[in-house]
């Protein structure tokens, strides 16, 4: 495979994913997946509860580093 050719990992195959705020803002398929042969992507607000379940394809996302919003 040419260098230049950039390989991308197929979109929603896992099905929890774990993540950071410095990932943050959460979209699902991921931003670094292949979104052609996934679901439309949508952007999920996980800054509230900490978790997230894409309502398309099940994923899982948990903000690993959650602090809950003071009320």
């Amino acid at each position: 495979m040419p260098k230049h050719e950039r390989v991308e990992a197929q979109a929603c195959t896992k099905l929890q994913y774990e993540l950071t705020y410095a990932d943050l803002p959460l979209s699902c398929p991921p931003g670094d997946t292949r979104v052609w042969d996934a679901h439309p992507r949508v952007y999920l607000p996980i800054e509230e509860v900490g978790q997230v379940v894409c309502p398309y394809c099940g994923a899982r996302y948990v903000l690993k580093d959650f602090i809950p919003p003071e009320k």
